[in-house]
This record gives structure tokens, C-alpha cells and sequence, in this order.
């Protein structure tokens, strides 16, 4: 039975960067930007569209989005990035052992065994000093892009999920990437997943 570690973060959280030294440490892959390029052949749209629209809303709420154009099937471009992202990462927790980033996948993978699904999160201020040493200077202060990017990913999970990013119920284990630090939260997330069982 392959086993599975999903990671959903917070922007600016180390969430990615977590989930790459978890499967290096492991020995299995993992799917982040990976993703974005099987999207993209599946589909044919643009990588960076797809890096921008298949984890966050193009706008903050549902109500703006339900007014998105849609072919005659109802279903907009964002509809069909969801679709091709749903598949991709059904057949990749079918044929590997692996860690997905984002995306959903602790949703699209919820009935499956051997799923470890994590959250990973710290606060504002933390994660406003980690993006402007990771991700440099912009216009916008660090703590507008921190707000903008996780409204616009909370109400894509809440979309597409109908439940709520960050909450509890909906992942085995939380960490606080701020107060932990990057590498414990690698070493436990390690431990947890060699300590489940193969069916």
C-alpha cells in the first residue's frame, strides 16, 4: 500500500520547503511544482496561469467567482484546472509513495488509507519576515500579501472542499512551523509517516 503525506499550508509558512526535505529524507517524491507542469499538459493552459488559479480564487469571495465565464456545461477554466488536478493526484497516490503539496489533496485523498495529512502554519509576523528574506521586496507591504494570498487560498479550499482551511478536524496533525521550526516539523512529520501501518 503506497503511504501518502499531504501538506496545506499557510503562505509564507515553509510549508513547501518542509514538504521537499520530507521526501528527501524519506527517499520519495514530491509533488509541488511538479504538479503545475502535468496541469499543464494535461490541459494545455499556461503553467503560471495554472500556478495562480489551481490553488487560490481569482477573487476573495465565493460570490465573485460564481460570476466567472463558463462554457455550456457550466464550468469555468478554473473548473477544469480542478478536474485535471483531482486526476493527476488520484493516479500519483496510485502508483508512489509521495508528498503532495497543496492543491487539496488532503480533500481529494480523504478516503484513502496511508494518507498523513498535515498543516502547516505560524503567525503574521513570523511569516511576513520569512517572505521578504525568501521571496524579496514588493510594492505591497509583507502583510498585505500574507492577507491576500490566504484569503484567496481559504476560499479556493472552501470552494472546491466545502470545509475550511486551517481547521483541525480536517488534518491528523497541525504544526507551527514559527515556534517548531522547519526542520522539527520535517523530523515529526518523518517520524509519523514510518510509524504508520502497511496494510
Amino acid at each position: 500500500m503506497k503511504k501518502i503525506i499531504t501538506i496545506s499550508r499557510q503562505f509564507g509558512s515553509g510549508g513547501r520547503t518542509i514538504g521537499k526535505e520530507v521526501a528527501e529524507k524519506l527517499g520519495i517524491p514530491c509533488y509541488d511544482q511538479e504538479l503545475i507542469q502535468k496541469i499543464s499538459e494535461e490541459t494545455g493552459l499556461d503553467g503560471d496561469y495554472i500556478k495562480e488559479n489551481g490553488e487560490y480564487t481569482v477573487y476573495r469571495g465565493w460570490f465573485a467567482n460564481a460570476f466567472l465565464a463558463r462554457d455550456e456545461r457550466g464550468l469555468s477554466t478554473q473548473d477544469y484546472i480542478w478536474l485535471a488536478q483531482l486526476q493527476i493526484i488520484q493516479q500519483l497516490a496510485d502508483k508512489e509513495s509521495c508528498v503532495i503539496v497543496g492543491r487539496c489533496a488532503d480533500y481529494i485523498l480523504r478516503d484513502r488509507p496511508n494518507v498523513l495529512k498535515t498543516f502547516i502554519h505560524a503567525d503574521t509576523a513570523w511569516r511576513a519576515d520569512r517572505i521578504v528574506r525568501v521571496y524579496g521586496e514588493t510594492d505591497e507591504t509583507p502583510e498585505k500579501r500574507l492577507k491576500d494570498k490566504d484569503e484567496r487560498r481559504k476560499a479556493y479550499y472552501q470552494r472546491y472542499t466545502d470545509m475550511e482551511m486551517g481547521d483541525a478536524v480536517n488534518y491528523h496533525i497541525s504544526l507551527d512551523s514559527g515556534v517548531i521550526g522547519l526542520e522539527k516539523c520535517v523530523d515529526i512529520i518523518c517520524d509519523l509517516y514510518n510509524n504508520m501501518e502497511d496494510e
